[in-house]
């Protein structure tokens, strides 16, 4: 399970809005949002749509890393040429 603080951070990393990233994942913008929401998070959203997000930003060129004993779960780009990123927008 992915947590808020993953796709916050995953989305900046890829320099992504919320927008960018219903749009990718296939889920809407209210569904984004209720994900990234303190109050509600993943957990409360169906399998599917967690899966759906999450297969988005890999495919973005995110890699999840899972809690270990030394540290919490986390993100972090892709070496490159592990899979494509977005454009950074200027």
């Amino acid at each position: 399970m992915m947590t808020i603080e993953q796709v916050k951070a995953a989305r900046l990393f890829l320099h992504m809005d919320q927008r960018q990233l219903a749009e990718l994942s296939g889920v809407s913008l209210p569904t984004i949002q209720r994900i990234e929401n303190p109050q509600f998070g993943p957990t409360r959203s169906s399998v599917k749509i967690v899966t759906a997000v999450k297969e988005a930003l890999e495919r973005a060129g995110i890699e999840f890393l899972p809690m270990t004993d030394d540290a919490g779960e986390g993100v972090r780009l892709k070496a490159r040429g592990e899979g494509p990123r977005l454009a950074s927008r200027q």
